[in-house]
């Protein structure tokens, strides 16, 4: 278990040996107090004294003086045994000196080496402190990274689940839009058949009357006049002229006009009780001079549509004769 160094301070791990090695140090310093106190006593002892004699001639002038004799030569005097031990004495101590003066130097050197070795633990210890750290924070930041991405995935969740609440009540809200769309709708529908169905009621109605009125009308005409007819097929037509007679239409012009407004009829609504007589006045060229609705189908669009598809129609047919008639009526039907 790791634990913070605020709380426990790193410290070099004790080296064994130490209080062995302290006191083979005091003792190296004992021996080598002790050499240099007995080699400075010996250094200041006074040396031996040396004997020696001394011949003095007296000249004699009587007796001839004869050439003295040649020296004798005089053997060196063989060293004192007590300055060949002092000598060896010191040498030993030279000895003991340098042995002590190495062995200070290798425990110098031990020393250095033992403190090279604590300082480089204590690297070490620092080193894995600080990888331990490291790795310390580096977890704290991986842990506080995914607890970021589990509150970011929350969020996003909770963002998710309401988009979701709000899709399906504005689903809903439309369902019920749509319902209520529908339901208005049919009711118009139905309010509009319902109109619809009294329009052509009253329609046929009219149409009926209107057409009884019309027959009855022509019949009165025949009678009086004899100058007037009708052909078949949705189409009446009447002429103009002068004096007891007229000038009547041919037995084939209704076809051609048909022929010229049924291509310019446009309807695509009921077929069903539409009639629409339109009636039209033209030059004897054909030219189109008016069109005007005579009797309504009781369907304005329809009527219109009629309308349309004749003044599309400029100009009209001439017939056998070479010319147009000046007036005459169009009786126009849907195709059911």
């Amino acid at each position: 278990m790791i634990r913070k160094n605020s709380e426990y301070p790193l410290q070099p791990p004790r080296e064994r040996g130490t209080g062995r090695a302290f006191a083979f140090a005091l003792v190296m310093h004992a021996l080598l107090g002790f050499f240099l106190y007995h080699g400075i006593q010996w250094q200041n002892s006074t040396p031996a004294g040396a004997e020696a004699e001394l011949w003095t001639e007296v000249p004699d002038t009587a007796i001839p003086r004869q050439p003295p004799p040649p020296p004798v030569p005089v053997a060196p005097a063989p060293p004192l045994p007590d300055e060949q031990a002092d000598i060896a004495l010191q040498e030993k101590r030279r000895q003991q000196q340098e042995a002590a003066r190495q062995a200070q130097l290798a425990e110098q050197q031990r020393q250095q080496k033992l403190q090279a070795q604590q300082e480089a633990d204590a690297k070490r210890q620092q080193q894995l402190a600080a990888d331990q750290a490291a790795q310390l924070a580096a977890q704290k930041a991986a842990a506080a990274k995914q607890k970021q991405l589990q509150q970011q995935q929350q969020q996003q969740q909770q963002a998710e689940k309401l988009k979701q609440q709000q899709l399906a009540d504005q689903q809903k809200q439309q369902q019920e839009q749509q319902k209520q769309a529908e339901a208005d709708a049919q009711k118009k529908a139905d309010a509009q058949k319902a109109a619809k169905a009294k329009a052509q009621s009253d329609a046929a109605a009219q149409a009926k009357k209107l057409d009884a009125e019309r027959r009855a009308r022509l019949a009165q005409m025949q009678g009086s006049a004899g100058g007037e007819g009708s052909t078949g097929n949705g189409l009446a037509k009447s002429g103009t002229g002068s004096g007891s007679g007229g000038t009547s239409t041919s037995p084939g012009y209704a076809d051609k006009v048909r022929r010229v407004v049924r291509p310019n009829i446009s309807w695509g609504g009921e077929t069903e009780g539409l009639e629409t007589v339109i009636s039209v006045r033209c030059s004897p060229t054909g030219t189109l001079l008016d069109a005007q609705i005579s009797r309504s189908s009781g369907n304005p669009a329809w009527d219109d549509a009629a309308l349309r598809a004749v003044q599309r129609s400029n100009p009209m047919p001439q017939d056998i004769d070479g010319k147009t008639p000046t007036s005459f009526k169009i009786t126009l039907r849907p195709a059911g």
